[in-house]
């Protein structure tokens, strides 16, 4: 599979239109029936409804450093394993759980064909700025401990951003490992993957005001409030908060992809257009008339199937 590192438009499968219509229709519905309920447990519900993959094996991790779940795909029966995927989950940084995020990310798993490390984090208001960042720091390097030498990451939403950040953090470093089998106890950072990032806590993409975005998943005031919980007065444009403002040169291959219709479109296009600037190649993906993370719905849209088949590829031939 070749990997252009361009901006491309997606256009939407014929078989997803009505689909599309009627997830979106589900999506209102499901949010308004729960208005009054524990949004952390209906988030989590949300998120769980993507279908698991069979085969795909799940253990508890719960040490010092690291928290969540790991994802061997079928025959891996020794679970060891030189090169890894580690996944940080969306929500806002105040909503998710590594448990609720199992289905969705054996669906990357299985396609893969990699372990996978699901990380939980602490989440805002209870642990704010830098501390989601730190604890994913550290899983890179515990995962270096368990003998993972090629790592790749991958994150939607919050998570995407969160994603992103921490790569940054580690070419910064020098940290990163970002050729060969790593040095140390870090593996070597080979790719990144995110699905719809939120990589500008300030809100300033235009999409973020245009009326012509028909998002039914995310409003503006939803995420004023969560980057007010997590941010816990830091400045919004604080390059770990806000990944945008701080891209280094040097970060590994990225592949970025977004719905056209979500808020968040313009935090992909405007990050993937300054990393390329600073000579980082990323592959970008707009696919038309899509809503905010359309990858969960792998039951219902063929478009989310073949999204997740083209991340699969590029990873696994980092990997």
């Amino acid at each position: 599979m070749s990997f252009t590192h361009s901006t491309q438009r997606v256009p939407l499968i014929e078989e997803d239109v009505a689909a599309e219509r009627t997830l979106l229709d589900a999506f209102v519905r499901f949010w308004a029936e729960r208005a009054g309920d524990d949004l952390r447990v209906t988030y989590d519900s949300f998120v769980a409804s993507t279908p698991p993959v069979t085969g795909v094996t799940a253990v508890a991790v719960d040490e010092a450093d690291a928290k969540g779940w790991w994802l061997f795909p079928a025959g891996m029966e020794d679970r060891t394993t030189d090169s890894a995927l580690l996944y940080l989950h969306g929500g806002g940084y105040v909503l998710g759980s590594a448990t609720a995020y199992r289905h969705f990310a054996s669906q990357i798993v299985k396609r893969v064909n990699r372990p996978m490390f699901l990380l939980d984090y602490p989440l805002a208001p209870e642990r704010a700025l830098p501390v989601a960042h730190d604890i994913a720091l550290a899983a890179v390097k515990w995962l270096g401990g368990q003998g993972v030498r090629r790592l790749a990451i991958v994150g939607d939403s919050a998570g995407g951003g969160l994603s992103l950040s921490v790569m940054a953090s580690l070419v910064q470093h020098g940290q990163s490992g970002a050729s060969g089998d790593g040095h140390g106890n870090l593996p070597a950072l080979r790719a990144g993957a995110a699905f719809s990032p939120w990589t500008d806590l300030s809100l300033s993409g235009e999409t973020m005001t245009d009326p012509r975005v028909r998002d039914v998943l995310l409003t503006r005031d939803y995420l004023a409030d969560c980057a007010r919980k997590y941010l816990a007065g830091a400045d919004p444009r604080h390059a770990l908060a806000s990944p945008l403002f701080g891209i280094p040169p040097g970060m590994p291959p990225l592949y970025i992809q977004a719905g056209s219709e979500e808020l968040l479109r313009d935090d992909s296009l405007r990050y993937a257009e300054r990393a390329r600037e600073l000579g980082n190649p990323v592959t970008l993906e707009i696919w038309e008339g899509l809503h905010h993370v359309f990858h969960f719905n792998v039951a219902e849209l063929a478009s989310a199937r073949a999204a997740l088949d083209r991340v699969a590829g590029f990873l696994a031939s980092y990997l």
